[in-house]
């Protein structure tokens, strides 16, 4: 078994079809796939073999889809992290993987370590399509995908870098192809699909979920190195864009856009990723534009997807019911499973799932109980078999001896007028040991005063519950992939004195 081999097979079946659209430029899947294979051949030609490391540190580009399934198809190990990672960041995932080669662009490079930083680096191909036309020039473009096994190492997702330590999760072959499986199937996805992407390709999502998909089926891609508004609505327009995949900032920020509902009329298909949309925004969204907004449950350990939420019954809230082949336990701390309805610690087992981490066998141990993944997400089975996500475990406050939940806080702040975005939060407190505190974004003509806030809050939410403070701020903290960081929250304003809006 061999990722790449769904790229072979599509450019077999509708080799004019458009693989990409990069900019102004047009790829179709005999081209990618020839490319590809050029740049397996010129790897191989380097001493790459089956099995060696070969890492991408560059922005979203035609060069880095040709390079990655150039590296799949040569039978190396494509590890993948953000371009966006500082100097000892970058020292560290280098030190960690030693990969044989790294595909990144100039302006990156200049951030890498030095020889004798620990990086063990053999070579950096400066990215862009003339450095990679340059490189393959001498490539066999019949190159065809050296077979693997199918538990054979396929790709390393770095998680984690600005936001903890980095850690490197192992995706085998069988763990893309069952999820990329599970993701066209119920999104229904069929060759005559165009798929925008501004995602980060680094991440789980962008890179399994969107890009090996369209490869699967025969779909294509929209490339954009980042999200713009402008851009983005422009190029749902002008390439007749039918798949729309984004995070809840950016349909946040879409329907404060005038005649929105227009704009998206080529649109058939909306998903969410990175973080759990709030009920107000999907049903503010579909009264817009007639589109759902469809949500799934997933993790970098898993290549994506763990449940979707279909077509068939799409329950607004939940993130669906298990995908094919994926099992899913709610447990309690001692590992019992759970009845319909408890909540507790949402465990996975599946085709899907990584056997763990790279050179971290303490933290793969912590990550599995049994055969069972340990998400480190609380939750709970309706009778119905969805799945419905209460919290990060890691994000619970407990104040005054009282357990909150951040996400029920923050979905009823969402039904109130003038909030375009809130994080509730824990923050250190000498008399409950944590403060609940909302940090909200709002337009400053619709800025609310704290009182009205709590007053608004009274009777929907337990007094416990109501954060005693609220601080309005211009912008969240995110990941490159769009995922609040709440731990970020916490760090920047650790040192903050409460303010007079704190208390009742």
């Amino acid at each position: 078994m061999n990722i790449a081999t769904n790229l072979e097979r599509t450019a077999f079946y509708f080799p004019e079809r458009t693989a990409l659209v990069d900019g102004g430029s047009r790829v179709t899947f005999r081209q990618l796939d020839r490319d590809a294979g050029r740049v397996a051949a010129a790897l191989a030609a380097s001493g790459v073999r089956p099995g060696d490391r070969v890492a991408l540190c560059a922005p979203n580009s035609r060069a880095w889809v040709t390079f990655y399934f150039g590296v799949l198809k040569a039978g190396a190990v494509a590890v993948t992290f953000s371009h966006l990672l500082s100097r000892p960041e970058l020292a560290q995932v280098l030190s960690d993987c030693r990969p044989r080669a790294v595909f990144t662009t100039a302006e990156v490079a200049e951030r890498f370590p030095g020889e004798g930083e620990g990086a063990g680096c053999r070579k950096i191909v400066a990215g862009g399509q003339g450095a990679l036309t340059e490189l393959t020039a001498r490539g066999d473009p019949r190159f065809r995908a050296v077979e693997r096994d199918r538990d054979d190492t396929c790709a390393i997702l770095y998680t984690g870098g600005t936001t903890g330590q980095p850690r490197g999760v192992l995706l085998s072959h069988q763990n893309i192809q069952a999820s990329v499986f599970n993701v066209a199937h119920f999104e229904r996805s069929t060759e005559k699909d165009l798929a925008l992407c501004f995602l980060p390709l680094n991440h789980v999502f962008a890179q399994v979920h969107i890009m090996h998909s369209m490869m699967f089926v025969g779909g294509g891609l929209v490339l954009q190195p980042t999200f713009d508004l402008e851009g983005v609505v422009d190029a749902v327009r002008r390439c007749a864009v039918t798949q729309f995949y984004a995070v809840p900032t950016v349909y946040i920020r879409l329907l404060s856009v005038p005649g929105i509902e227009k704009r998206l009329q080529c649109v058939r298909y909306c998903f969410s990723a990175a973080a759990s949309m709030a009920v107000e925004v999907v049903r503010e969204w579909k009264a817009r534009t007639g589109l759902d907004i469809h949500e799934a449950y997933g993790m970098t350990e898993t290549a994506a997807m763990v449940t979707y939420n279909h077509y068939y019954r799409h329950v607004i809230g939940s993130v669906g019911t298990p995908a094919n082949l994926v099992e899913v336990q709610i447990q309690d701390g001692e590992g019992n499973a759970l009845a319909r309805g408890r909540e507790g610690e949402i465990c996975i087992r599946g085709p899907n799932v990584t056997r763990g981490y790279l050179n971290n066998p303490e933290e793969t141990r912590r990550a599995f109980r049994g055969a069972w993944l340990r998400s480190g997400d609380i939750g709970f089975i309706d009778e119905d078999g969805y799945l419905f996500i209460v919290d990060r475990l890691k994000d619970m406050i407990i104040t005054g001896g009282e357990n909150v939940y951040p996400r029920e806080v923050e979905e009823v702040l969402y039904t109130l007028d003038g909030i375009q975005e809130c994080a509730v939060v824990g923050m250190p407190d000498r008399e409950y040991g944590e403060r609940v505190t909302a940090f909200i974004v709002t337009s400053p003509a619709a800025r609310p005063a704290p009182g009205s806030l709590r007053s608004a809050l009274k009777g929907r939410l337990a007094p416990f519950k109501i954060p005693r403070e609220f601080v309005f701020v211009d912008e969240l903290p995110k990941s490159p992939a769009g995922k609040l960081l709440k731990r970020e929250i916490r760090k920047r304003y650790a040192g903050r004195r409460p303010s007079a809006s704190a208390g009742d």
